[in-house]
């Protein structure tokens, strides 16, 4: 069994803020007796946070959470929401619930967008991915912990930069890609040992020792984690120790010093039933079934094997292929009762010995191509699964923002939301209908993509969200499906940027069969965002905003931004923009309107959020 795919469960305590020190459950003992005391006073969030960021048991972990949640919600603390959810997502890691812990990570994302924490925001990115590489997805662990690593080099924080490298280290441990392991988790070292963090120096220290085991260097190993358990040791980090001793176990074992070696396995188990780490439980017997079997106490060895089984399989928890599951582990377990069966029997009729051997042997392999056959079979459907799953998860993230995909993936459905400050664009090109009647209709959409491919890169540049396309109307929203603090601002260079591109496609003369005008209308305010449909499923938004906006577009004139009274209001103090007086816009009556006049020398945002001057 591959430690490695469980080790990940360890790493949360590098990245969590409120994992900055240990955890003592002294200290949530005390509070908690506080606390219940003053009968859960909603007021006393603060010292509840405490209590859950203090408890080692994954089950306190998760109850405490969602006391938090809840008490929460109802005092409209959202920091705190984010908080306990964050938390949840930790607990429910170790409890080896992964479903339910790349759920709350996800809510914990969404709380961090809604209230623009933006230190938090790449912490939680990593979580995700350590979440998916423990499910072995490697590719969505990949793409979340760039995601993170990227944000936190552009950061001031060294620790947690450190975590992001140390985890990104131990997938590629996980997948045996020794020598980029070895590269992250000595700069995460270096990193701790900088910022004099012990916590993440054990870890990679930790890590380094079983990297060093991997490559040979049992000495060197050796070293690296006597040394990390020596300082999880003082920090009562008790879910590495368990893990890490089972890995001195295996160094000394290679050394061929199995005296050693059985008291450090037999330490982890006492640790990891201790805490319940289910595991380091399957672990810790594997090795001991290992050991003892060397040693000749074949009674102890099968016992410790059945445990092995046993808790393995309640780790892995393969719902999907259960039958295949118990026929897997009564198989293995019978095959080593039989093995101790011949052992004894050789002590009282060596012949015996002989014809059972034989007579095993011959099931075994009987029973060994079935299980082949079988297990060919179900991984080649297994992995037919996983593409297709992959497939259509990822072709729904190109449709939906990544939030909604994923709460239509988990519930087959996706709530609308409300949002209070949004902007909206819409654009539309002027003699479309002349172009249609003299180009081919191939020409025609080679046009129109030309201008749309770019307005996509133009946007997703500036942070907003394109809803659709209608003909030759492209739509877009700066506010959904997070909230977006200078909304209205980047609307508005966005807005400034297309205008520029569309005057210089017009002295392309080889690329593309139609050269456009466009009018450009922009309005401010709440809205109702959601998917509609059941089978082709696609993100929109609703309001009175939105038709505001449309009506704006159709108000303008060409190669003009006309936004509306509320748009102006956001953008005054940035952008020079000429007053049109009240214009009659059908069903609204007499709505006043302003042209954006600076298209020419504006100042654009990067990519990096800094303003620079457009050429």
């Amino acid at each position: 069994m591959r430690r490695q795919q469980y080790f990940l469960v360890l790493i949360t305590l590098l990245f969590c803020a409120w994992q900055s020190i240990a955890q003592d459950p002294r200290i949530s003992d005390s509070l908690k007796s506080i606390y219940f005391s003053k009968s859960g006073n909603l007021a006393d969030l603060e010292m509840l946070s405490e209590i859950a960021d203090n408890e080692a048991d994954p089950d306190s972990v998760t109850k405490y959470s969602r006391l938090l949640i809840a008490r929460g919600k109802t005092a409209g603390n959202d920091e705190k929401v984010q908080s306990a959810y964050h938390t949840l997502g930790y607990g429910l890691r170790l409890k080896g619930d992964l479903k339910q812990s790349l759920k709350a990570y996800f809510k914990s994302l969404d709380y961090a967008h809604r209230i623009n924490d933006k230190k938090k925001i790449p912490i939680i990115n990593i979580e995700i991915g350590n979440v998916y590489s423990l499910s072995g997805n490697t590719a969505n662990a990949d793409l979340y912990y760039n995601k993170g690593i990227e944000e936190l080099r552009n950061g001031e924080d060294s620790s947690q930069l450190g975590g992001a490298l140390f985890n990104a280290g131990d997938e590629y441990l996980r997948i045996g890609n020794l020598e980029k392991a070895e590269d992250f988790t000595k700069e995460a070292e270096r990193i701790f040992e900088n910022v004099d963090y012990p916590l993440g120096r054990a870890y990679s220290l930790g890590n380094l020792g079983r990297i060093n085991a991997k490559l040979g260097k049992d000495d060197l190993a050796e070293e690296n984690l006597n040394t990390a358990i020596d300082l999880l040791q003082a920090l009562n980090a008790h879910n590495a120790i368990a893990e890490f001793l089972v890995s001195l176990a295996d160094v000394y074992s290679e050394k061929g010093n199995q005296k050693k070696a059985l008291q450090y396995a037999t330490r982890s188990l006492e640790l990891s039933n201790k805490y319940g780490f289910k595991n380091y439980i399957a672990d810790a017997n594997r090795k001991l079934s290992e050991l003892t079997e060397q040693a000749g106490d074949n009674a102890k060895s099968l016992q410790y094997y059945k445990d092995y089984i046993i808790y393995r399989d309640s780790v892995r928890n393969l719902e999907s292929v259960s039958e295949m599951a118990n026929l897997r582990t009564n198989f293995e377990v019978s095959q080593k009762q039989t093995e101790v069966d011949l052992l004894n029997q050789q002590k009282k009729n060596q012949q015996n010995v002989v014809i059972g051997v034989l007579v095993a042997l011959f099931l075994l392999i009987l029973l060994a191509f079935g299980l082949y056959r079988r297990n060919n079979f179900i991984r080649r459907t297994n992995l037919i699964i996983e593409k297709e799953k992959n497939r259509s998860e990822h072709l729904l993230r190109n449709i939906l923002p990544e939030g909604t995909a994923l709460e239509l993936m988990e519930t087959g459905k996706v709530q609308a939301k409300k949002f209070e400050e949004v902007s909206v664009l819409f654009t539309d090109f002027e003699g479309f209908t002349q172009y249609s009647e003299s180009l081919s209709p191939e020409e025609l959409v080679k046009s129109v993509d030309y201008y749309f491919s770019k307005f996509d890169k133009i946007i997703e540049k500036y942070g907003l969200e394109k809803i659709k396309t209608i003909g030759d109307s492209y739509m877009c929203a700066a506010g959904v499906p997070f909230p977006m603090k200078d909304h209205a601002i980047n609307m508005m260079y966005a807005a400034l940027e297309i205008l520029e591109f569309v005057e210089e496609a017009k002295k392309d003369t080889l690329g593309i069969g139609a050269h456009f005008e466009i009018r450009i209308g922009i309005n401010s305010g709440p809205l109702i965002a959601g998917v509609v449909g059941s089978k082709k499923f696609a993100y929109d938004i609703w309001g009175d905003a939105v038709n505001m906006a449309s009506r704006m577009e159709s108000c303008s004139e060409s190669g003009k931004i006309n936004i509306s009274e509320d748009t102006f209001q956001l953008v005054k103090h940035s952008f020079s923009c000429k007053e049109r007086g009240k214009i009659e816009v059908k069903n609204k009556g007499m709505v006043p309107m302003y042209f954006v006049e600076n298209i020419k020398n504006f100042v654009g945002i990067s990519p990096n959020g800094v303003p620079t001057k457009m050429s």
